[in-house]
């Protein structure tokens, strides 16, 4: 099983899974030419995914799914909460409902999706393995409950949010209203958030942690480093940074 990602951030994102012959694309922010591009630069022909699964309705997330999906005949999966409030995008798409507690399986893999709170109609996050390992995925989420921690207990690669230092957003040149919004319930997970909550889940299982969705303005790579190592007793070159630009290269799970 491994992972990769084509970039994380407010800008686009989108996060492979695969495993034997299946290939689950999570979320695509990105353009049609650009998300063909950046799966070649994993060796991905994005002709043949088996499926996307959307988290939620934001166009970073969501934005380039529609035309992806409908320019090669990709199933898309998505909560009912999210498909209600895209649902003028998706002619000529192949679309799969889910509830945000209920497991699928998309070829080799099974997705175990649960609910996170964010400001969107019906968000999820998940967990997706191929019954042997488990890669736990949470980003764009305001804050932790104990579902979401129950979630991702025992698993083996967790791709988790490091959006803003605390600080870098309070003195950042964003408006209050914007400020208050990210720092928020509904908004997206502080390097001293995520650390916390990566100190809960750690396990000896553990093989890889990767830092996602930072913020281009509020956050910087070596900080959200710091903060998971910390958390973890470990050395910062043991934590993997998801950029925005080149994002992150095959990890496998052994």
């Amino acid at each position: 099983m491994r992972f990769a990602s084509l970039g994380s951030g407010s800008e686009g994102n989108a996060l492979l899974v695969q495993s034997g012959a299946s290939t689950v694309m999570i979320d695509c922010g990105f353009g049609v030419r650009q998300a063909i591009d950046r799966c070649a630069r994993l060796g991905v022909d994005a002709a043949m995914l088996d499926a996307i699964v959307v988290t939620h309705e934001h166009g970073d997330h969501v934005g380039g799914v529609p035309r992806l999906a409908r320019r090669f005949d990709i199933p898309v999966w998505l909560t009912f909460g999210t498909l209600a409030a895209t649902e003028s995008r998706w002619d000529g798409c192949t679309l799969r409902g889910f509830d945000s507690h209920d497991p699928f399986a998309i070829g080799d893999l099974e997705v175990q999706p649960f609910p996170v709170p964010h400001d969107a109609r019906e968000p999820a996050q998940m967990v997706v393995t191929d019954g042997d390992r488990r890669v736990g995925v949470l980003t764009d989420v305001g804050e932790t409950t104990s579902f979401i921690e129950s979630s991702l207990r025992a698993c083996d690669a967790l791709f988790l949010e490091a959006n803003h230092c605390e600080d870098m957003l309070s003195a950042s040149r964003y408006p209050p209203g914007l400020k208050a919004r990210i720092a928020g319930r509904y908004g997206h997970l502080s390097n001293r958030v995520a650390a916390a909550l990566l100190a809960r889940l750690a396990h000896g299982g553990l093989q890889h942690v990767v830092a996602a969705h930072l913020s281009r303005e509020n956050n910087r790579p070596d900080l959200a480093r710091q903060a998971f190592a910390t958390a973890l007793g470990g050395n910062v070159e043991d934590i993997l940074v998801a950029s925005q630009d080149d994002g992150l290269d095959w990890v496998v799970v052994a």
